[in-house]
């Protein structure tokens, strides 16, 4: 599938918005599919899932996901993404520009 082909290629400590791996994918304007087809990725596939975040810089939160996202939030601060006050990433320094 072309959207976890791109989300392979999203190095560590960098990350890229659901709307900026979809138009990489080739689905412009398709963001949403991007969630939903991580939200139901088989943990068997391995990608980093971790790296994608929404168009704000923030880590999508969202009951469904089980402790996700705090999950999210652990695995980018581990990989040197940081975090600012208002629990944002600055996309102008970490947003992977392939």
């Amino acid at each position: 599938m072309a959207i976890c082909a791109v989300i392979r290629r999203i190095p560590k400590g960098w990350v890229a918005t659901y709307g900026q791996v979809a138009a990489m994918a080739g689905m412009p304007r398709r963001a949403r599919l991007v969630g939903y087809v991580l939200q139901n990725l088989d943990p068997a596939v391995r990608i980093p899932w971790h790296r994608v975040i929404n168009a704000k810089g923030e880590v999508s939160c969202s009951l469904s996901r089980n402790g996700g996202d705090g999950l999210q939030r652990t695995r980018l601060e581990k990989e040197g993404v940081e975090f600012d006050e208002r629990n944002r990433v600055d996309l102008a320094r970490f947003r992977w520009l392939d």
